[in-house]
């Protein structure tokens, strides 16, 4: 007996784009991602390179009659909902991807110039053929130094990324996303600091900005390649230009944070950290519930502070305390024992999670955490544990994180002393569920052998 197919629809988006043998940046890194962003992606090569995380070795153009092969047996076949463009190369190149702009649906233009690695991409000559392209674009994505390059504006400051944006979209481009990754003076805070990736979105309407904090990472290879199809992925799937560009630059900013370490350069983006991550939701929080089934189980009420008790599990790539699984409403004390008050799900620990988060911006190994009561108790039995303490009064993630980063060694724990208001606790910490819950259960037993 045969099975009977059951087709899975998706939208359809093409990538004009250079090879990347490496599989870091260009197609490979195109259709990784629009895959993750549950497109199916179509590809048309125009250039193959012989490259690496360490930088370019080599380059073939295709010529431009095989180019347009391509472009017209996808656009022939499929009913392409976006499109985006990458390596070009030549002016020869742009002015044929040129000829079908005004009927590309959604066309995200991706002006490559430079690699991430410093090595050109772009004829010197072909910048001038971009004008043509960009007045068809539904939006585009230049770095620093490519805005510079279109624009005549040096790119130092948000002010800037915006004066070339506008100028961007006065060529005929519906909108321009100026990545703000190399440009130090707009992301830096009151105190001088450089801590923040400043992104700016102009449209005729309004001008956007994105904020999200300064990975300390060379693994950048692929990064605008991966923005731009994650934002055509999104307008295929027909999200707004606002909603589009919002999800592109939230998945690059994960995808940065927790690079993917292959080659002997600084490796590269992970293109499907996003998919990966949702796909660690389910089995983070099946170890979360057997985490307090164990707990449970010992009865640990001893432990739990006055507030309640919760055990939180992170996914692998967990940026926010929504991407936490936590016990909703806690674990209490009762008269046989400790309970939880309902059962597993993402986003209802408001504490514990936070506080993981925090930990995890020193320490991404770092998935699961329990918060106990903390006494004189309780404070000896976490020294005999193998592994450093670190202490902080202040709940702020800046302050869990630079008190995680203090001791020497991995902390097994974060302990708030409390004060006035404040309810003295302790928070475990552990890689696996497994491992959380022999530490707990050891500063149990202490307890109980010290009695």
């Amino acid at each position: 007996m045969r099975r009977r197919a059951a087709p899975d629809a998706r939208p359809v988006a093409l990538t004009v784009a250079g090879s990347d043998s490496g599989g870091g940046a260009g197609i490979q890194a195109d259709l990784k991602t629009m895959t993750a962003c549950g497109v199916f992606g179509t590809s048309a090569i125009t250039s193959v390179t012989a490259q690496n995380t360490r930088g370019v070795e080599g380059s073939h153009l295709l010529p431009t009659t095989e180019i347009e092969a391509q472009i017209d047996a996808v656009l022939d076949d499929f009913d392409v909902m976006a499109v985006k463009t990458g390596m070009l190369a030549t002016a020869d190149v742009i002015e044929t991807v040129c000829e079908y702009a005004p009927d590309l649906p959604n066309l995200v233009v991706d002006p490559v110039m430079v690699a991430t690695s410093g090595d050109r991409l772009l004829e010197p000559d072909a910048e001038a053929a971009y004008e043509d392209l960009l007045a068809h674009a539904t939006l585009v994505t230049p770095n620093a130094d490519e805005a510079a390059v279109l624009t005549g504006i040096e790119q130092e400051s948000e002010a800037d990324m915006r004066a070339a944006g506008e100028e961007l979209v006065e060529t005929g481009a519906t909108a321009a996303l100026i990545k703000g990754g190399h440009v130090s003076e707009a992301g830096t805070d009151a105190a001088g600091g450089e801590d923040e990736v400043v992104d700016v979105l102009v449209t005729a309407e309004r001008v956007e900005t994105f904020r999200h904090p300064r990975v300390d990472t060379d693994a950048t290879h692929g990064s605008g390649c991966t923005l731009s199809s994650a934002i055509a992925a999104h307008l295929a799937r027909d999200a707004d230009l606002q909603s589009a560009v919002a999800a592109g630059v939230d998945l690059l900013a994960r995808a940065v944070r927790y690079p993917l370490d292959v080659g002997q350069g600084p490796g590269s983006v992970h293109h499907a950290v996003e998919l990966r991550d949702r796909a660690a939701r389910d089995p983070t929080a099946e170890r979360v519930a057997e985490a307090v089934e164990r707990l449970v189980a010992r009865d640990v009420s001893p432990l739990v502070p006055a507030v309640g008790m919760n055990v939180a599990g992170a996914t692998p790539y967990a940026e926010r305390p929504d991407e936490v699984a936590a016990v909703e409403g806690k674990i209490t004390r009762t008269r046989s024992g400790v309970s939880p008050n309902r059962g597993v799900r993402f986003g209802v620990s408001s504490r514990v999670a936070d506080r993981l988060v925090a930990v995890r911006e020193a320490d991404p190994d770092r998935r699961f955490a329990v918060n106990c009561r903390y006494d004189d108790a309780v404070a000896a039995a976490l020294s005999e544990l193998d592994g450093s303490v670190a202490e902080t009064d202040d709940s702020r993630q800046r302050a869990v994180r630079e008190a995680v980063e203090r001791p020497d060694g991995r902390p097994i724990a974060v302990v708030n002393p409390g004060g006035e208001g404040v309810v003295p606790t302790a928070t475990l910490l552990a890689d696996d569920a497994d491992r959380l819950v022999e530490r707990t259960v050891s500063v149990l037993e202490t307890i109980e052998r010290d009695r």
